[in-house]
């Protein structure tokens, strides 16, 4: 997911943030429903409710997590969006085991959010905390929370289905205006905008979300929303891999405390 997003934010320029996620939605959709082939009719409309909702949920957390990336930066959009997980993995435990503990690993995993996603030096790096922004990376962590929720309910769907359904609702949103955004674009800049807008499709939305519905069949949502705290670690890798942005000691001790983290959630899960 993060090294689709690494090169989706290549064509902001050219597309936007919304470009960006309704070129993921179209590459998404065709490639699972060509994999799903999903028997619609016999489904029945009420089963479908949920991937039909979850469709129009990463319509919304996808464009308003790169909307408020354009104004606030990476670092405080991501930060503010793992909250939308981490309080799902803090209400919605199941488990019997003293609830401080539950407390305790999510203090830990926001603590290293916080570490890995702030600038060494926010005088040189860092962007002033733009009020739009903050109200859409906000916003992106309620559609997070609720992508965690309904890819449960959708889960209950044979295969993939729910996801490409999903992505099938995401397109018909989303198709008219990615026309109008490819028809505007230089002849010259459409062969590359199509190639990254179909790299970024599959990493970042089929595979990773057809995954994550696999997942939740079996996975406790609370321990899930938990693990979610990996993204901004990932991002963290990639960007060094991919962008050669480099760590500072405060980012490298985010890391590990989200890590150590994630290791005292799957062991509270484990004992309880």
């Amino acid at each position: 997911m993060q090294v689709g997003a690494a090169f989706g934010a290549t064509v902001f320029p050219l597309v936007g943030p919304f470009g960006v996620a309704a070129m993921r939605q179209l590459v998404s959709a065709i490639t699972l429903l060509a994999i799903a082939r999903p028997p619609l009719r016999r489904i029945g409309l009420r089963r479908l409710t949920p991937a039909l909702l979850l469709g129009v949920v990463l319509v919304g957390m996808n464009t308003s997590l790169y909307a408020a990336v354009e104004r606030i930066g990476l670092g405080l959009a991501v930060t503010i969006e793992f909250l939308g997980p981490l309080t799902v993995a803090l209400l919605t435990r199941s488990g019997r085991g003293p609830r401080w503990r539950d407390a305790a690993c999510g203090a830990l995993a926001l603590a290293g959010v916080v570490a890995l996603t702030v600038p060494a030096d926010p005088g040189a790096g860092g962007r002033r905390a733009d009020p739009l922004g903050l109200v859409l990376a906000v916003g992106a962590a309620v559609l997070w929370a609720a992508y965690i929720l309904l890819n449960q309910r959708a889960g209950a769907l044979p295969g993939v289905t729910g996801t490409a359904v999903a992505g099938l609702t995401g397109t018909v949103l989303t198709l008219p205006f990615l026309v109008a955004i490819l028809l505007g674009l230089p002849r010259g800049d459409l062969p590359h905008v199509l190639l990254i807008g179909g790299v970024t499709g599959v990493l970042s939305s089929a595979l990773p979300y057809s995954l994550d519905l696999v997942i939740l069949r079996t996975l406790p949502r609370s321990l899930f929303g938990m693990l979610q705290s990996a993204h901004p670690v990932a991002a963290a890798v990639f960007g060094l891999l991919v962008l050669g942005q480099h760590l500072d000691g405060l980012q490298v001790a985010g890391i590990v405390a989200v890590c150590a983290a994630n290791v005292l959630a799957v062991a509270v899960h484990r004992g309880s």
